[in-house]
């Protein structure tokens, strides 16, 4: 059977057997289940890297002991409108879930929101954070910190970490406006997902452990990702670390523990912002202006070669409604990843559209 030979798989058959993985791993159900649907998200909207792949990492850091699997996060009111997040070394989805459900609560009620959210771990893909806060008619800031991927501009250590920003503004008969973007030229997850699928990386997303670009996703995993736009990606960079990690209380400046390593505590650290999009005019001008927003994104000139301008977060929202309707794609090899992850605590194996 070929490794790379491609598999179709439905959002629900994903879900179930995540979920099922999840709980038998000793994830209660309430909490399996919501982070099976943002994993899911994930792979539904194309960000392959941040899917039910992240699984069998995920259960090795549970299995180590440096992930609670059983652990329910605990909130603290501040202020009328600032709360923290314990997330008690439990899954970052779970403290990211309620810290924005809370955002979202204060910004009902007094226009905004802030929650930090520290001693957690890896969060996923942030535009689901982003999407809660859009379903409740919310704009948001959504920050995270991460393990040290990334040299600050001018250095070749690993110090900073490919920490994603993400915002977000809920539209009126368009699309809402979701960006989620990392301060590197690519994501760490597409290095690793490379490597897992046995294929070559562009030469400028990073570089090996001596300091030369590299194809080789492996070479680049000793080495470091380089930073969009030089000095401003690793600005960008830092800045995630002040907002997630210094301020709420976890791990920053290198110290932040990966998702791959399951030697000790991640410690992450989230930042979490929900606003009240008709603070300053009526909620329908709001969204009225964001749909004018987009008409003029979307359909401003275009240069020479390019077929179709699209809007931040529109091509992912495409993706997510075609394989709805399609499966979402695994190679060969991730689906036996996965199935061993079901065989080692006795469940049943994914099942292949």
């Amino acid at each position: 059977m070929d490794p790379k030979e491609t598999k179709h798989v439905s959002a629900q058959a994903a879900e179930s057997f995540t979920t099922r993985i999840l709980t038998a791993n000793g994830v209660p159900a309430e909490n399996a289940a919501l982070i099976s649907k943002c994993l899911v998200q994930a792979d539904l909207r194309g960000v392959d890297t941040h899917g039910i792949t992240r699984i069998p990492s995920y259960m090795e850091r549970i299995r180590q002991g440096v992930l609670d699997a059983r652990a329910r996060p605990v909130l603290r009111q501040i202020t009328p409108v600032v709360a923290q997040v314990d997330g008690r070394n439990g899954f970052g989805f779970i403290g990211a879930h309620m810290g924005m459900g809370r955002a979202i609560e204060m910004a009902g009620e007094y226009g905004i929101g802030f929650v930090s959210v520290k001693h957690s771990n890896h969060v996923g893909m942030l535009a689901w954070v982003v999407q809660q806060a859009v379903e409740a008619g919310m704009m948001s800031l959504v920050f995270t910190n991460s393990s040290p991927a990334l040299p600050v501009w001018g250095g070749r250590e690993r110090l900073m970490g490919v920490s994603p920003l993400a915002c977000g503004a809920p539209a009126g008969e368009e699309k809402a406006f979701i960006l989620d973007m990392a301060p590197s030229v690519a994501a760490r997850g597409k290095i690793y997902k490379a490597a897992r699928r046995g294929e070559t990386i562009p030469g400028d997303w990073a570089l090996d452990g001596e300091g030369r670009p590299t194809v080789d996703p492996h070479r680049a995993l000793e080495g470091v990702m380089l930073p969009m736009g030089g000095p401003k990606g690793s600005a960008l960079a830092v800045m995630m670390d002040v907002f997630s990690g210094v301020l709420s209380g976890s791990a920053f400046a290198g110290h932040v523990t990966g998702p791959y390593d399951p030697s000790r505590p991640a410690d992450v650290g989230h930042f979490l912002v929900a606003i009240k999009p008709d603070l300053f005019m009526g909620l329908e001008e709001f969204k009225e202006r964001m749909d004018y927003l987009y008409r003029r994104v979307v359909g401003s000139e275009k240069m020479v070669g390019v077929d179709r301008i699209y809007y931040p977060g529109e091509i992912e929202q495409i993706t997510h409604e075609e394989r709805l309707k399609t499966g979402i794609p695994f190679i060969q090899a991730e689906i036996d990843s996965l199935n061993r992850e079901a065989d080692t605590v006795g469940v049943e194996h994914l099942v292949i559209s």
